[in-house]
Order: structure tokens, then C-alpha cells, then sequence
């Protein structure tokens, strides 16, 4: 038997109390309570669905096929709204955005999928004129190349396995079928039929030899009789095992025969589509977090009821392009909590520093404009030294309550003001005058970019070096109310905010130049934020049709919505002790409908650890 050592690399070690920072799983033993402990995060109870990078059909796509993973996924095929016209497209996604990629050799819609992203199965399907197709297609990771077709030519088909190992079931050629196939890697062959007949199948499987199919109806997918039929193949048979919950077809499938999901689909309610989803347990569907677009016939992919990934669809309105990422239950939690009141009740302030050592300066109540500076000790605002000029539409800059940096506001001004943790002091004037920018970084090295000097959106950017300013590289789009972040003038995120329309558009600067990264899943403006340029948190802000609570995370690659602030609210002002290992942010202020002013302060802790003591029973 293997040994502790062997296992974790380590010794279980001794301490007269919990270490400070244990490695998640790892085993001590406490000397002053005798017992040998451990730590894991505290996880959901339940999966969600988040909004993901968008197909690059502009109107939207639908009946696509799908393989590979949540983080490593592609599409093919489908029926783009544009025309609408059949396509042979393929796209490939990397966890937050699609890249187009060679096509398919023949264009159809209604086609099935399996494999990974670097090895895809594609077969079956529809092209112009309902012309039902067998020809099977082989992806390497780069081109697509024909292979020997199915026996039976079919739409409406589904499949599930890898490159070299699928199976092809149910399907809609003169009449629905029951049919199955085999793909060996070279060849199909016709094997046991479906117990019960239908197409616009769920499906989800390892192999030719381990795979699940759900749901379904008796005809096209739009057919109003639908099943929640599940069958079982052990590589010779189909079992049936128990139903879902709802009926529908053209649902998405992901996973494998012990553990499963199915999503979306068409029900036979009104309207048809529905974001409901199941997870199978190798036994038993459970119902769980809806998507949060209904759809149906969507490209599905996954390898477990933990991650998952539905890609376009029809909806009860038009065709989408919206990708939603599926998160299982298990994953780490994170929540906003009640934090202390603000003396001074105020929208359009700046904040700076850590969630335990936070400063809140300027802004407006409910018509003054504000000089009030509050310091926040991790549980009450005390009240300190006022700026030397009161402003609203502030940015502000720190790492800390006692060294901080306020910059331009209302009018346009170009005033700049460092505080030393007892009072403000004016220094060097930014070259323009602004308000609405962000700003990232410390009272020494800061960087202010963005902002309005009415009618105009800036992309104006200033580096602080901690004596002058310097106009460095523009932004890429010219923006105001958004939200700002970065540990330095070398490292900062510009987020969100409005040029006429509200925008998601995230930026990051490396010192020299600004780019381009994945956009917030919801667009918006007047939201908060702090944090570094690879793990950031924002909050709040508006977009139609009002104010929003919702909270989304930078991991450096794309944002992930999290849970809500308590309270809807815009123009906040934020702080954070927010990196790749400590996830602890502060949102104050703002207003929760137009006029009323807030003082309420919420705190964000990231996923939790428990410690446990290991037990002897």
C-alpha cells in the first residue's frame, strides 16, 4: 500500500496550530488538539450556467453539431439565419471565444458529432433541398477528410464517442428510425436498433461500445409528440434505464453513460423551447440550473455532468450565437456579505486599497458634491481628512488606505491629488482634463486612461511614475463610466463601460500597448471593480432594461459570472485585496434607483476553505 509521502510528496507534518497556508488536501497534525487535520473548499450544491464567448455567425446558428470539451470545444455545420443558408463552418473554441477554422468538405445541417477538438467525427445530416446525407468526415485538428459514409443516409441524427470509436443512432431519413451504427475508425456497421424510434436524440458516450441516448420525437424536430425515453448501450444492446424528468427533443447532450447532462431542447410546452437541464448519476436524471436562453437544436459538447457547453439554437425569438458554459456541482463558491455603513451616503466616488484597509473619497449626495474621505479598517468607515478640492466622476488609485491617488472628475478637471494616510496633497495636473475615466495601479505608479470630455469618449492614456504624468498608447475603443484595474502602470484591465451603446469590451495594457481580450459576458456601464490585471472582480453597473447586481471574475483569461451584490446598484465604488490567491473585494456606495444615493458596503469573499479533523469512526 502506498504510503502518505508517496501519495502527496510530503511527510504529514506537526504544528502547534493549523498551518497558515496548507496546500488544499493536505493532511497536519495539531499538537495542542492531538488530531490530525485536513482542508478542502467549500463548494456549490448545485451548477449554473454562465454566458460564453459568441458563435461568429453574426445572426445567430442552429442545428450545428459539436465535440470535444467546455474549455476545448468545436462546431460544425448547421443552418446560419443569415440567409438562412447551410453551412459547412467550423469553429473552435478555447474557453472563452470561437476561431474559425477549415471547413467541412460537404455543408448540412441536423449532422452529429464526436471526438475531441483535436480528433472529430462528423456524419449524417441535410443539405439544401432536405436531401438526407451519410458522408462521414474525419477532423486531425486542422483539415477535414472524407471517409466511408453511414449505411443508412439520415438527419435529425445523433452519435456520441471519439474519432475512432462512435456510434450513430435514431435519425429521420422517408420516416423516423431506430437504426444504429458502429464506427470502427474505418467503417459503419448496422448493429441493434433503439428500443424505442425517434430522432432529434440526447446523446452522450465514451465508445462504440458505452453510450446513452434521451429524449426525442416521432418525427422532424419540431414534431409535437416527445419522449423522455433513456436507453443504455453496452456495445451489443440497448437498455432502457430510467426517464427524464421533461420531455423534449433536440436537446443537448454531454458525457458519459454514468455520468451525463442533458439541456435545452424543444418541450411540447408554449412555447417549446426550454432551458432546463438534468444531471444523470449512471442511474437517475435530476433536475438542476436552467440555461439562460431557452433553445433548442444548439451544438453540444462535454465529457462529464461537470462541464458542458451549448452553442447557438433556436429560441422562442430569433436564432442565437450565445454560448453558455455548464459548471457542475462542486465548484469552489464565493459571496457577498454585509459590510459597514459609510458615514457619508454618495454615487460617482472612487475607491482604493484592500477590502481590510479601504479608502472611499469624492462623489455626490444626493446633489452636493463631495470632498467626505472615508478609511474602512475591514469593519467601520471612520471619517479623515477631506480632498483639497471636492469632485465627482473620480478616479482613484492604491494599494492601500494610507498612500492613495485621485485623479480629474467633474468639469474635466486635471487635478490630482496623493494621500500619505493622513491628509491630501495636490501634486502635478494630468495633461487632460476628464471625468468618468478609470484608473490602475498605486499612488506611485498609477495609469489613467479612458473617460469624457462631453460629446467625446476618450482613449486617452497617462502613465504616473509617481511625480509627473505621461501620455502613453491610446485604448483601442474611446469609453467612459467603466471600470479599472491593475497592481501597476505595467499591468492594467479597462472594463466595460458606454460610448453611446454599453459595451463589454475588456482591454489590457502591458506597459506599452493596449489589447483586445475576451469581452464580460453582460455589457454594461457605472459598474466597480478593483483587482490586478490577471484576477479581477466587477461589480454592478446598468444596461438595459435597469440596474444590475451581477458580478463577474478575470482569470486572467475570461470572465465568469459569480454571485450577486445584495442590492442592484450603479456608480459604485470599489477595493480589493484581489489576486490569483486572494479573493477578497469591497463594493460602497453608488445609488439603487435613480436618486437614491447609497451608504451600504458589501465584501466579497472568494471560495472558502473549511479544516476539518479527521475522524477515527
Amino acid at each position: 500500500m502506498a504510503e502518505y509521502k508517496e501519495i502527496r510528496g510530503t511527510k504529514i507534518r506537526n504544528y502547534t496550530t493549523n498551518p497558515d497556508n496548507p496546500i488544499t488536501g493536505e493532511v497536519w497534525y495539531n499538537d495542542t488538539d492531538n488530531v490530525l487535520k485536513f482542508q478542502y473548499p467549500n463548494t456549490t450544491t448545485s451548477g449554473s450556467w454562465a454566458t460564453g464567448g459568441s458563435l461568429n455567425a453574426p445572426a445567430g446558428k442552429a442545428l450545428a453539431a459539436g465535440a470535444g470539451t467546455k474549455t476545448a470545444g468545436m462546431a460544425f455545420g448547421g443552418d446560419d439565419d443569415s440567409g438562412p443558408s447551410i453551412v459547412a463552418n467550423t469553429e473552435l473554441y478555447n474557453g472563452a471565444s470561437w476561431t474559425e477554422v477549415n471547413n467541412l468538405n460537404t455543408a448540412r445541417r441536423a449532422l452529429a458529432g464526436s471526438g475531441l477538438q483535436t480528433a472529430a467525427l462528423a456524419f449524417g445530416g441535410a443539405n439544401p433541398g432536405s436531401t438526407n446525407k451519410g458522408e462521414t468526415e474525419i477532423w486531425n485538428g486542422t483539415n477535414w477528410t472524407e471517409v466511408n459514409d453511414l449505411n443508412t443516409a439520415r438527419r435529425e441524427i445523433s452519435g456520441a464517442g471519439t474519432s475512432t470509436s462512435s456510434l450513430a443512432f435514431a435519425g429521420y431519413d422517408t420516416a423516423v428510425r431506430a437504426y444504429t451504427e458502429s464506427w470502427n475508425g474505418t467503417n459503419w456497421t448496422e448493429v441493434a436498433d433503439l428500443n424505442q424510434t425517434r430522432s432529434a436524440v440526447g446523446a452522450a458516450g465514451a465508445s462504440n461500445a458505452s453510450s446513452l441516448a434521451f429524449g426525442g420525437d416521432t418525427g422532424e424536430a419540431f414534431s409535437p409528440e416527445k419522449f423522455t425515453g433513456t436507453e443504455s448501450w453496452n456495445g451489443s444492446n440497448w437498455t432502457e434505464v430510467n426517464d427524464l424528468n421533461t420531455a423534449r427533443s433536440a436537446l443537448g447532450g454531454a458525457g458519459i453513460i454514468t455520468s451525463a447532462l442533458a439541456f435545452g431542447g424543444q418541450s411540447p410546452a408554449s412555447p417549446p423551447q426550454t432551458g432546463k437541464t438534468e444531471v444523470w448519476n449512471g442511474t437517475n436524471w435530476t433536475e438542476d440550473g436552467d440555461m439562460s436562453t431557452a433553445r433548442g437544436s444548439m451544438a453540444s459538447m462535454g465529457s462529464s455532468s461537470l462541464e458542458a457547453l451549448g452553442a447557438g439554437g433556436y429560441t422562442s425569438g430569433p436564432v442565437t450565437a450565445v454560448t453558455e458554459a455548464w459548471t457542475g456541482a462542486g465548484a469552489p463558491v464565493g459571496a457577498w456579505a454585509t459590510g459597514g455603513t459609510l458615514n457619508t451616503a454618495r454615487r460617482q466616488g472612487a475607491g482604493a486599497g484592500l477590502q481590510g484597509a479601504a479608502l472611499a473619497f469624492g462623489g455626490v449626495n444626493p446633489s452636493a458634491t463631495q470632498a467626505v474621505t472615508e478609511s474602512y479598517n475591514g469593519s467601520n468607515w471612520t471619517e479623515v481628512n477631506d480632498l483639497n478640492t471636492a469632485r465627482r466622476d473620480i478616479a482613484g488609485a492604491g494599494a492601500t488606505n494610507t498612500a492613495s491617488l485621485a485623479m480629474t472628475g467633474d468639469g474635466g478637471t486635471q487635478l490630482c491629488e496623493t494621500w500619505n494616510g493622513t491628509n491630501w496633497t495636490e501634486v502635478n495636473d494630468t495633461n487632460t482634463g476628464r471625468k468618468y475615466c478609470a484608473a490602475g495601479g498605486t499612488n506611485t505608479s498609477a495609469l489613467i486612461f479612458g473617460g469624457n470630455t462631453p460629446p467625446n469618449n476618450l482613449v486617452d492614456t497617462e502613465l504616473w511614475n509617481g511625480t509627473n504624468w505621461t501620455e502613453v498608447n491610446n485604448l483601442n475603443t474611446g469609453r467612459h463610466n467603466m471600470a479599472g484595474s491593475g497592481a501597476d502602470n505595467t499591468a492594467c484591465l479597462c472594463i466595460g463601460g458606454e460610448a453611446g451603446p454599453k459595451l463589454g469590451n475588456t482591454e489590457s495594457w502591458n506597459g506599452t500597448n493596449w489589447t483586445e481580450l475576451n469581452d464580460l459576458n453582460t455589457a454594461r456601464s457605472g459598474l466597480g471593480g478593483k483587482g490586478s490585471s490577471t484576477a479581477s472582480l466587477v461589480f454592478g453597473g446598468s444596461a438595459p432594461p435597469g440596474y444590475l447586481a451581477i458580478t463577474e471574475e478575470w482569470n486572467g483569461v475570461s470572465w465568469v459570472e459569480l454571485a450577486d451584490l445584495s442590492t442592484a446598484r450603479l456608480l459604485t465604488s470599489g477595493a480589493a485585496g484581489y489576486t490569483s490567491t486572494t479573493t477578497a473585494g469591497l463594493a460602497f456606495g453608488g445609488e439603487t434607483e435613480p436618486g437614491a444615493v447609497q451608504s451600504a458596503t458589501e465584501e466579497w469573499s472568494g471560495s472558502t476553505i473549511t479544516t476539518k479533523t479527521v475522524s477515527t469512526d
